[in-house]
């Protein structure tokens, strides 16, 4: 378990402890959350530069393209 300290304005500190997001639980939540999203975006930045891509690519190559992001993405894990 890592230990992480965070430094916030006061009055965003005061509503986030207010609102509950403040337990590890909720702080854990909100960063898997966060990281699903980011990698959504990232999927969408990808796609959107195949797309640019001339020649096309053809479907074997997508296919290829795909697996080597899904054993990126595995590899950081």
């Amino acid at each position: 378990m890592t230990n992480i300290t965070v430094s916030l304005p006061d009055d965003l500190a005061q509503a986030a402890k207010s609102a509950g997001l403040l337990k590890p639980e909720a702080i854990e939540s909100l960063l898997r959350e966060a990281m699903r999203k980011r990698q959504v975006d990232q999927l969408f930045a990808t796609m959107d530069r195949l797309t640019a891509l001339e020649p096309k690519l053809t479907e074997e190559e997508i296919d290829a393209e795909i697996a080597a992001a899904r054993a990126e993405r595995a590899r950081r894990r």
